[in-house]
């Protein structure tokens, strides 16, 4: 495999581990709920890459399908590096504006991308999939960064989506080589032969209800596409049965077909539309309609803005949307409806992943759940209250459904206090009992915390394969310096069930040869967490 290298990788490949666990504080206000929670379909706002760390204790390889929508790296978007890695020359980095003169651009995003790909991974299942949006200016550098973080065998396809019609006609560009189209790179955990299968349509039903001296047939509808760009089939603009494409758009029926069939009488009109009979005993067709790598017909970035445009009106502040039908696309063929499938974005910009999950779950009944990340002070205005109007409805909207409200609930959280372990017993800006759990029994166990299972009285936290876990802890540093790990304490954890516990305490007075007798390994607060996952 060939290995990529830029200016940073070395203080960056391993960052994502370094990143502290942060506080997710739940906020009622911003949220559209009875009762707030983890385990909600949830928006984030803050830095993702402390949002993507933050939610690995409870959705570390929980996630089937994350789409995120990155920056291009146009050198116009005036986006900012700042992570703060703990190197002189990423320090000097941080805080400036990323634009067109900066030489090392290339360098920086590919920075920006190394973090925040590994925690994704992380996130998924065994069996989840990632897609990523992006454009011919880092196309080829994200390729190469995917193999790298996610394994060469791991990548699926590289989808071509058509996302303008328009000419641009402005400055430059009108004397240039115009690109319409944008890239979506797909990747998994699994290699590609591995992986199951993409959820695809179900073709209707074949229906020989009509006959005629040859045989019972069906009818088809001959569609027409649009006939622009790499698409462009001007063959395909003949006369079918006295009709004539309307301008822009060319029969999917090739000329060589047309003569076919009309030679067999095989086409005639119904309701001024042509139609081909299709006969029971002809070859067997495909049962699906297959995902294809060139998604033309599922909007545009024209599109997306006036979907925006129909809830808000004109005057947000984005110029490039990702259309509802693309994204739903995405999320229908890689995940399912009788599943509580969840889908994650942590470039959530508008919320089209949001009202995508939402619009698809109304249409066909599923349990899908949405995460949202988003930085930007937009995550409460813009991203979370697109969800709020799309949940209760919007009343000038002219599809149905938007008008009526497609249902739901959201928790919101913002991003909090890191979680110092070094600061505990000094008393500085201590977790709460919850968050500190959270935190210690997925570091120490690499499974999902289940705050259910919490008993705080008996210092219980929940249970791995190969553990239980205590945690003797108060956000008190009175408590903090008086506490051990005593023989009553020992005693107190109850009968040994075949599993050894695993015990944090600020400190402990017991020797080795009770510690064996309990079953107990003992991690003092604040400095020894266990990581005992591969």
């Amino acid at each position: 495999m060939a290995i990529l290298n830029f200016k940073g990788k070395t203080f960056v490949q391993n960052h994502h581990l370094a990143v502290k666990y942060y506080e997710l504080v739940p906020k009622k206000d911003k949220s559209l709920t009875d009762k707030i929670s983890l385990n909600d379909n949830l928006i984030i706002h803050g830095d993702n890459l402390k949002a993507l760390k933050a939610l690995l204790p409870t959705y570390a390889g929980k996630v089937k399908c994350i789409y995120i929508d990155p920056p291009y790296n146009t050198g116009n978007e005036r986006w900012v590096y700042n992570d703060n890695v703990n190197s002189p020359m990423m320090q000097e980095w941080l805080g400036k504006v990323v634009d067109r003169e900066d030489m090392t651009r290339h360098d920086k995003w590919l920075c920006l991308m190394m973090p925040r790909l590994k925690l994704l991974r992380e996130l998924l299942r065994e069996d989840g999939v990632i897609f990523v949006s992006i454009d011919d200016n880092e196309v080829h550098h994200l390729r190469m960064l995917m193999d790298e973080v996610f394994g060469e065998d791991k990548f699926y396809a590289m989808l071509t989506w058509i996302n303008r019609t328009k000419p641009t006609n402005m400055g430059e560009a009108r004397f240039n080589i115009q690109q319409n189209t944008e890239s979506i790179l797909v990747y998994g955990r699994m290699s590609m032969t591995e992986y199951p299968r993409f959820n695809l349509f179900k073709t209707e039903e074949k229906i020989y209800s009509s006959k005629d001296k040859d045989g019972h047939y069906r009818t088809e509808e001959i569609v027409q596409r649009r006939n622009i760009g790499t698409l462009r089939r001007d063959t395909m603009l003949y006369p079918l049965l006295d009709i004539t494409p309307k301008k822009g758009y060319r029969w999917q029926l090739s000329l060589k077909k047309y003569e076919e069939l009309m030679s067999k009488k095989r086409l005639l009109l119904i309701k001024g539309r042509p139609f081909q009979k299709i006969y029971d005993f002809e070859e067997e067709r495909f049962a699906y309609d297959p995902f294809w790598s060139h998604l033309e017909e599922v909007g545009t970035a024209e599109d997306g803005k006036q979907e925006l445009n129909d809830i808000f009106g004109i005057g947000h502040e984005f110029e490039t949307v990702k259309p509802l039908d693309l994204i739903k696309r995405i999320i229908f063929h890689s995940t399912s409806s009788n599943q509580d499938d969840i889908i994650l974005d942590s470039f959530a910009g508008s919320g089209t992943t949001a009202h995508a999950v939402l619009d698809l779950n109304k249409e066909d009944g599923g349990n899908r759940k949405f995460i949202l990340v988003e930085c930007e002070d937009y995550a409460d205005k813009i991203t979370a209250e697109r969800v709020r109007r799309v949940i209760k409805g919007v009343k000038t909207a002219k599809d149905e459904k938007l008008k009526n409200g497609l249902g739901g609930t959201f928790s919101f959280f913002e991003l909090g206090d890191p979680i110092e372990m070094e600061s505990i017993l000094e008393g500085k800006k201590l977790p709460s009992y919850i968050d500190l759990a959270r935190y210690v029994f997925y570091t120490a166990t690499g499974e999902e915390f289940d705050p259910k299972k919490v008993n705080e009285k008996r210092n219980f936290i929940g249970g791995s394969k190969e553990y239980e876990v205590y945690l003797f802890y108060k956000p008190d540093i009175e408590y903090l310096k008086s506490t051990a790990l005593t023989l009553d304490a020992a005693k107190s954890l109850g009968e040994y069930k075949g599993k050894k516990r695993l015990v944090f305490a600020p400190s402990k007075y017991l020797d080795t040869e009770y510690l064996l007798e309990y079953r107990i390994d003992y991690c003092q607060l604040p400095f020894e967490i266990y990581k005992l996952k591969g």
